[in-house]
């Protein structure tokens, strides 16, 4: 079966990201995963389904030429291809935890540019390499509580996911007023997930992060979905029929 939906996730080579691709893999669909590593996982469910997968091996903390390849790769392929497609901006990098003044400059830069940059290029490749599927199109931003409300230590991710916010919003802005009908854009914050960027908070130093006790106790007392479930419960959001209505959500207040 020639593929009729295309699916784009970064950040897909572990963690949610990873089970979103997973859970999109269809001979109907295409997806395209984008991260620093393959996964492993993917390739076998990949042929055990019969899905086309690729994965393209990406550093999003250097944005511009990944966003430069999409945009290309989306210009070659034949009118009518795909029938609808969809951007998840799912790839975030957390600091070290701790104040910017004790964070290393290159951490803080890879936080922003994986974070926020990453998101507003490879959006704007998307959308101009998929304009003529007018309204098809869909961008899932995976924000964070964090992008709206600010914790001690973690400045640079905070920085990031409510940046990603209200570029959701403004996006969402300029879809709407195209006269032939703009994608549908929503940042959504997932709930708290039990990945590695998790541990990394929980295991930070209690003098620069002053809630690491905070974190350390979701994992002690059951509080963090996992990965797949996560995954689940963004993609229902995904496939609503009213997406995109309301620019931020939470799949905690669903």
């Amino acid at each position: 079966m020639k593929p009729h939906a295309l699916y784009i996730i970064t950040g897909a080579s572990r963690g949610m990201g990873e089970a979103i691709a997973a859970q999109l893999l269809a001979p109907e669909h295409l997806v395209i995963g984008i991260s620093r590593k393959h996964s492993a996982a993917l390739t076998e469910a990949a042929a055990a389904t019969g899905s086309a997968l690729e994965q393209w091996t990406c550093d999003l903390a250097d944005p511009l030429p990944t966003a430069q390849r999409l945009l290309a790769w989306l210009q070659v392929q034949a009118p009518g291809q795909f029938s609808h497609a969809t951007l998840i901006n799912n790839a975030g990098v957390v600091a070290t935890p701790g104040p910017v003044d004790e964070v290393s400059l290159e951490e803080l830069s890879s936080a922003l540019r994986v974070g926020l940059e990453a998101c507003l290029l490879l959006s704007s490749a998307f959308l101009r390499g998929t304009a003529a599927l007018g309204g098809a199109r869909r961008i899932l931003n995976i924000s964070s509580g964090l992008g709206r409300r600010a914790m001690a230590g973690s400045a640079a991710y905070c920085a990031a996911k409510a940046g990603m916010d209200n570029l959701s919003r403004a996006m969402a802005l300029d879809e709407a007023a195209k006269p032939q009908g703009g994608a549908r854009i929503v940042s959504l914050a997932p709930g708290i997930i039990d990945t590695d960027m998790q541990l990394q908070l929980r295991s930070g130093d209690p003098a620069k992060f002053p809630d690491v006790a905070v974190f350390a106790d979701f994992k002690a007392t059951g509080q963090l979905t996992s990965p797949a479930e996560a995954a689940a419960r963004v993609l229902r959001v995904l496939q609503r029929e009213n997406f995109g209505i309301e620019p931020l959500m939470d799949v905690r207040s669903d």
